[in-house]
């Protein structure tokens, strides 16, 4: 190669390189409104945070986009050269900087597990924030909620439930709406059904008398003892075998979640037909002896 030629090949080279170079230099990332970026938080001001997305100036965090809580200490939300995802809530301004939310970013992602929640059933505990005549407002992992009155346990004294914290599953989730209901109620009793099965033995206190059968408390779940589950032989009255507060025995033979039904049976742990109508004390005081022969008969084992 002569060189001439290798004076122009250097030439081409040079340009080509230079012209990158400058492109590189020119090109600016594009940033909009509603875009997640990764940061690092450079320095505080007392309004919020300086941050490095990787644009020609620095990007601005407010204190009152920082958390879903208030904020009082930057330093305490984001520590110098951490590095995060932000939301851009408004893009460039006449001074080329971008305004950043976490909070916005942090509240989508708390819908989001309250949709996996609602999808999987799962209790969440919430925090007591407030009172009004149709119930509670309470705090869900920062989410603002609602639980109406009529799915509390505690129903009178709504003012002392402030500040504490309750087991509630998702009744109702609209993020558009900002939407949050939940059932303290529906919480408490798919808890003690977790407890329960078919077959097992419990032990509580006749709480209500029907024509159609006797309610048994069980520890702040109600069973059925339906009429026809009592004994082997018919029964003619309930108010003369059964009292208010009456304790009392019963194998699980049915259970219903999702219906909230308890179905109980005394007539399994009967030696012979009308047992626990003549000696009904005897099949109470040998109701663990015969758990095991009753639990086959029920499962058909």
């Amino acid at each position: 190669m002569d060189s001439k030629s290798a004076r122009s090949r250097s030439a081409d080279t040079s340009f080509s390189m230079d012209d990158f170079a400058k492109a590189l230099a020119s090109y600016d990332y594009t940033f909009e409104k509603g875009q997640v970026v990764t940061g690092k938080a450079v320095s505080y001001d007392t309004d919020g945070i300086f941050v490095d997305i990787g644009a020609k100036s620095l990007a601005f965090l407010p204190l009152w986009e920082a958390s879903l809580r208030m904020v009082k200490d930057p330093s305490a939300i984001m520590p110098l050269e951490e590095e995060r995802e932000f939301l851009i809530i408004r893009e460039q301004d006449a001074d080329g900087q971008i305004t950043l939310s976490l909070k916005q970013l942090e509240m989508k992602k708390a819908w989001d597990r309250m949709a996996e929640a609602q999808d999987s059933n799962e209790s969440l505990q919430v925090r007591v924030t407030g009172t009004n005549k149709g119930g509670v407002t309470v705090d869900v992992q920062g989410l603002r909620g609602f639980i109406p009155r009529s799915h509390l346990n505690e129903k009178d004294d709504l003012e002392s439930l402030k500040g504490t914290t309750l087991t509630a599953s998702i009744l109702d989730l609209d993020p558009e709406r900002n939407r949050l209901v939940l059932s303290n109620r529906l919480a408490s009793r798919s808890a003690a059904f977790s407890q329960l099965e078919i077959g097992q033995l419990v032990e509580g206190k006749i709480s209500s008398i029907k024509p159609f059968g006797a309610f048994v408390d069980l520890n702040g779940t109600s069973g059925l003892l339906h009429i026809n589950q009592i004994s082997n032989r018919y029964v003619e009255s309930l108010p003369n075998l059964f009292q208010i507060g009456q304790p009392i025995k019963a194998m699980i033979v049915n259970l219903e979640e999702g219906r909230g039904r308890i179905s109980l049976s005394t007539k399994v742990l009967e030696n012979y037909p009308g047992e626990m109508l003549e000696k009904m004390d005897d099949v109470m005081a040998e109701a663990n002896d015969r758990e095991e022969r009753a639990r086959k008969a029920v499962l058909g084992v």
